[in-house]
């Protein structure tokens, strides 16, 4: 095999592990942003946790994260407005790929 070869092979062995990461880290924000909203909808226990899995797969429906912004200010209500709950969703991405550094 040539390096030419070894050095496509590393790219896209790179590319592919990138892209899981990713898909793991908006996963676990999203988890995350449900527990949070699940608390200012008085949900706790697994109440919070099957709806922190409703979040997550909200997430599936269209690329992006405003399938997640739409369910999360349509559950919320007057709770919060969508603006906030995307700097929200940004602040947790942040919390999700630190706990997925710290559990490598």
């Amino acid at each position: 095999m040539s390096t030419f070869d070894d050095r496509e092979h590393a790219f896209e062995a790179k590319f592919a592990h990138d892209a899981e990461m990713q898909f793991k880290a908006e996963a676990r924000r999203n988890k995350l942003a449900g527990l949070w909203a699940a608390e200012l909808l008085g949900k706790s226990g697994q109440d919070a946790a099957d709806y922190a899995i409703t979040v997550v797969q909200a997430d599936f429906e269209e690329a992006g994260s405003e399938d997640v912004v739409r369910k999360l200010a349509a559950d919320l209500g007057d709770k919060s407005s969508a603006d906030a709950i995307r700097a929200k969703l940004a602040d947790l991405m942040i919390v999700a790929k630190t706990q997925l550094m710290n559990d490598v």
